[in-house]
């Protein structure tokens, strides 16, 4: 399952490039990495090095070349569509090589760094980061904290467990302190919590509040305490995302209920908003989804639009996330368009998904940017981007991915070569 792609210096020349910082594009554009995968040089071709001691020279052939893309909520231990009580019904197996080809899809998509917010044990992060698998560079949270009958509580009435190692129950500020410490002992990267319930879940509602207050401020303190790692708040209704904010999260996930109150909290607090509107443009179908599951899309998916919409417009910290498996996996920069939907300038939708990610994920000074020093992760589209975003959604014109230096994904033409 490993790419057997060498890494090499590369020069990328006859470009058009868009480097993540939201400044503007520079044609005829080259880009150089040296051996051990760090840009050297992003910029015009008028000052670029020469091209002695380069091993392999791309054509862009006049295309965009941008930083690799970050998405910061997926699921890749799950397909599309299926509820965590499905997993158990596989070979474990073939459960780890599903997950396989989903990372692969993934990376393809543009994604060069994910940030999995349940489900996915932390080897598959040491199998990405050893080159056993290809795939995006992970974080994962490995599993949600949730209260009994909240978002993440799929058991059964007869206590049977459905979630398929995706649970974590905590019903009071000790047991979420215990939650926290389980899940790092289980290689977390950081901690995932329900502030609400939410859309699939079966016992709630997106307005219902998940844990409380101070059982989330004792799970951010808990992890601040052990090497601050970072919370993301699964948080839709209004009152639970004010909850989340207050006790200290990094990041509201979905943010489908947010109040002009919420977001002057969450910019005076430095709290990114991560809307995952894939999930919102999905179709409704009331023949495929439970009617539990149909009745709340349909009666938020117009606030919830409405919402994020003047969350752009406050100008909110916004970073790229799809919720990929509640939509689907290897289409992930469709998540732009949906943000230019809702009024975001293309430039801006590329940063949210670039630079403000890696932020997020703690990355900026080595990710999300294409600057001399950092690391080699960049991206060739089949057109241009500021004028129609929908081309980064569509992985067959994300003909080229650099991911540490190395060619994951060449499409280009034979003659682009050399």
């Amino acid at each position: 399952m490993t790419d057997a792609s060498p890494r090499t210096a590369l020069r990328v020349h006859n470009a058009r490039l868009i480097d993540g910082t939201g400044a503007s594009p520079v044609d005829d554009a080259v880009v150089t990495i040296d051996a051990q995968g760090t840009l050297t040089y992003s910029g015009p071709a008028a000052t670029a090095p020469p091209v002695g001691g380069t091993d392999r020279v791309i054509d862009a052939g006049g295309r965009t070349v941008l930083p690799g893309f970050f998405d910061c909520h997926v699921h890749l231990a799950y397909a599309q569509g299926s509820p965590p009580g499905r997993r158990a019904e596989l070979d474990p197996v073939l459960v780890t090589l599903d997950t396989v080809t989903r990372l692969r899809q993934t990376l393809d998509a543009g994604i060069t760094t994910a940030r999995d917010l349940g489900g996915l044990s932390a080897g598959f992060r040491t199998a990405v980061e050893s080159g056993r698998i290809v795939g995006p560079r992970l974080h994962t949270a490995v599993r949600i904290i949730s209260h009994t009958g909240g978002h993440a509580d799929v058991r059964l009435p007869d206590g049977t467990d459905l979630s398929a190692g995706m649970s974590e129950i905590a019903d009071d500020t000790t047991a979420a302190r215990l939650a926290v410490r389980r899940v790092l002992r289980d290689g977390a990267d950081l901690v995932k919590v329900c502030a609400t319930g939410g859309m699939g879940s079966p016992y709630d509602d997106p307005d219902d509040e998940g844990l409380l207050e101070d059982e989330i401020r004792a799970v951010v303190d808990e992890a601040r305490r052990h090497g601050g790692k970072p919370v993301a708040a699964h948080a839709q209704g209004n009152a639970g995302i004010l909850n989340a904010i207050r006790g200290g999260v990094t990041s509201i996930e979905h943010g489908y209920g947010l109040d002009e109150r919420a977001l002057d909290m969450a910019g005076e607090q430095g709290v990114f908003v991560v809307p995952t509107l894939s999930t919102v443009y999905a179709g409704i179908n009331k023949d495929t989804m439970p009617d539990y599951h149909y009745q709340k899309k349909v009666r938020w998916s117009g606030t919830t639009k409405e919402n994020i919409a003047r969350a752009i417009e406050y100008g909110a910290r916004i970073a790229l996330g799809t919720d990929a498996a509640v939509g689907p996996h290897g289409v992930n920069l469709m998540e732009l368009s949906y943000l230019v939907d809702l009024g975001m300038d293309p430039m801006a939708a590329i940063v949210a998904g670039t630079r403000t990610s890696a932020e997020l994920l703690g990355v900026a000074d080595r990710l999300g940017t294409l600057a001399a020093g950092r690391t080699a992760d960049l991206i060739v589209c089949d057109g241009d981007p500021l004028q129609d975003i929908g081309v980064l959604g569509d992985p067959a014109r994300i003909v080229l991915v650099v991911q540490d230096g190395v060619v994951r994904k060449d499409l280009l033409p034979t003659e682009g070569r050399l």
